[in-house]
């Protein structure tokens, strides 16, 4: 299974957990509250679906019928299948939430964690944080080792975006730094959730919400999108 893959059928497990969807939903909430799959399609949707059924951890139920089932057919409209977790994918889900290996600190696979921290007990979410900072950090180190050896032969304009891609990290890192301190202190982010998305009770009786699409400071090279 490719990481693109993974991260993908990590979201919907996630999304299914709060309540049972059918496709269309399914990718509007990728599309709007996680805005790391701002950019897929259906074509990449619904053979994950099927991947997740096949593993035994969704189950397809047909969905409301549409209102006049006789002008149905002659409209060509049909129930949608909806997607319900089962107990194996509710289990393997809390699995997935556990891990906090290399995986968890990528750009693109942290942006989607980070989305269900709501869902995530504390001492998982500071070792994901704490990854992820000293990720960015090591990249720090070396953007500025590289401009030093560089600098003089770029031109101003180029100077600039190797600036402007420092900065972006060092904002990330400052807000890791507060988000770790948080999490030391006991507190957790509470607010109004976007995308319609509910609270989530974790582990620890905490609430998380989604975050709203670009909350999070972007860094110096965005994660590829699922396409």
């Amino acid at each position: 299974m490719s990481r693109r893959s993974g991260i993908l059928e990590f979201a919907v497990l996630g999304l299914l957990r709060e309540s049972p969807m059918h496709g269309y939903e399914l990718r509007k909430r990728l599309n709007t509250s996680l805005g790391v799959f701002r950019a897929f399609s259906y074509g990449t949707l619904y053979p994950c679906l099927k991947t997740l059924v096949a593993n035994g951890w969704l189950i397809e139920e047909p969905g409301h019928a549409p209102e006049d089932a006789l002008a149905a057919p002659l409209a060509g409209r049909r129930a949608k299948i909806v997607y319900r977790l089962t107990a194996e994918g509710k289990e393997h889900f809390e699995e997935l939430l556990s891990q906090t290996g290399p995986d968890a600190y990528e750009d693109e696979h942290f942006a989607a964690r980070f989305a269900f921290f709501g869902q995530t007990s504390r001492d998982v979410r500071m070792r994901v944080l704490e990854g992820r900072r000293s990720r960015l950090e090591e990249r720090l180190e070396k953007m500025r080792a590289s401009l030093a050896r560089t600098r003089e032969r770029l031109d101003d304009y180029t100077l600039e975006l190797q600036r402007h891609g420092m900065e972006s990290v060092e904002r990330e890192v400052r807000w890791l730094n507060e988000l770790i301190e948080s999490e030391r202190a006991g507190r957790d982010l509470k607010g109004p959730g976007s995308g319609g998305s509910a609270q989530q009770e974790n582990t620890t009786g905490s609430t998380g919400v989604l975050p709203r699409p670009g909350d999070a400071p972007g860094t110096d090279t965005p994660g590829d999108t699922a396409t």
